[in-house]
């Protein structure tokens, strides 16, 4: 009788225990589940590329970081941008192309890329075109913006929003520029555009096309006497160093965009196009004002170092924007409509 007893006391501890393994095996199986869900749920659904040719520390470059930050947010992780900057992913050229076969993702790039592709974007680098910053952006902000916009589809790009490059100013080794005889037979770099070597010919300098990157040295050896650019840019670059005077003319006030492969664009839902256009005209807004600050500074600390700053008189301004005005004849005739209706925008 007291092993019977014993049996059964034993039995019953046996089907205790087992019942309890068999609960903690499935809690074990259930925890890893929802385990494996949870990374599943956490991996992004689409993971992008976006290039800039600019350094880290470039308005630009961190407007695109902003832009990607959103995205990641607005998207709770599905959509991931990863930013590579500094021309990892080639020269802006370089980097259109691939965005028009899909190579690239997203990209900045200045208009200038963009006048081969579609030639109405000669518009916006006229020289002289906007009196001044807010009349540029009420254009760009506006239905002219968005016509340009539109302008490039069917181009393999998307247009996603307006990002800020600042005014252009010449500055050379020799001496100030007060006045267009200053610039008379002095050999000033520009990028490899028609029109900029137009303008910078009809404000009688000679224009010297030459590769962004080989201008210090040119500066340093005195093949060339000058160039053109922004304030940061011209920090950057370390331009300064080589070419301290500064006339602030404001010649060109050439935007840039953020733009997205035709391509990438494809695979998104109508629900996330929408949130990642949003994203980008928040980013710009974010850009613009990191610009506005960069550009202040980056004036204070030149200054500091030596720079010599030129303003034109208003006498010499109205020569310059008179001279510039060949260039509108030679390469926009066409769209002379368009010109005037940014010129009457108030």
């Amino acid at each position: 009788m007291d092993k019977q007893i014993v049996k059964r006391v034993a039995w019953f501890f046996f089907v205790v225990a087992a019942a309890c393994f068999f609960f903690i095996f499935l809690k074990l199986i259930n925890q890893g589940n929802a385990l494996f869900m949870g990374s599943r749920k956490e991996a992004p659904e689409y993971v992008f590329s976006y290039a800039d040719n600019q350094p880290e520390d470039y308005p630009t470059v961190q407007g695109a970081r902003k832009f990607a930050e959103l995205v990641q947010e607005k998207t709770s992780g599905r959509i991931r941008i990863n930013v590579f900057a500094g021309g990892e992913m080639g020269n802006e050229n370089e980097v259109v192309e691939q965005l028009q076969y899909g190579g690239i993702d997203f990209a900045r790039a200045s208009v200038m890329m963009l006048t081969e592709i579609k030639p109405k974007f000669n518009v916006l680098q006229l020289p002289y075109l906007y009196r001044d910053e807010t009349h540029m952006w009420k254009v760009l902000d506006g239905e002219i913006g968005e016509e340009f916009k539109e302008e490039l589809k069917g181009s393999g790009l998307v247009a996603l929003s307006w990002y800020d490059a600042g005014a252009r100013h010449f500055y050379n080794s020799s001496g100030p520029i007060e006045c267009m005889e200053d610039m008379k037979k002095m050999r000033i770099r520009v990028a490899n555009s028609d029109m900029m070597s137009a303008m910078v010919e009809a404000l009688g300098a000679r224009a010297v096309p030459m590769a962004y990157s080989e201008v210090y040295a040119a500066l340093e050896t005195k093949s060339i006497d000058g160039a053109e650019n922004n304030w940061p840019s011209y920090e950057t670059m370390r331009h300064y160093e080589v070419a301290k005077y500064i006339t602030l003319d404001a010649h060109s006030r050439i935007p840039e965009m953020q733009l997205a492969s035709q391509a990438t664009w494809e695979k998104l839902g109508e629900a996330d196009r929408e949130i990642i256009s949003a994203c980008a005209e928040e980013s710009a807004r974010y850009e613009r004002r990191l610009w506005e600050i960069r550009e202040q500074s980056d004036r204070e600390r030149l200054t500091k170092a030596g720079c010599v700053i030129t303003e034109l008189s208003g006498k010499e301004q109205v020569r310059f924007r008179a001279a510039a005005m060949t260039v509108y004849q030679m390469y926009c005739i066409e769209y002379i409509d368009v010109v005037n209706r940014i010129s009457q925008i108030r």
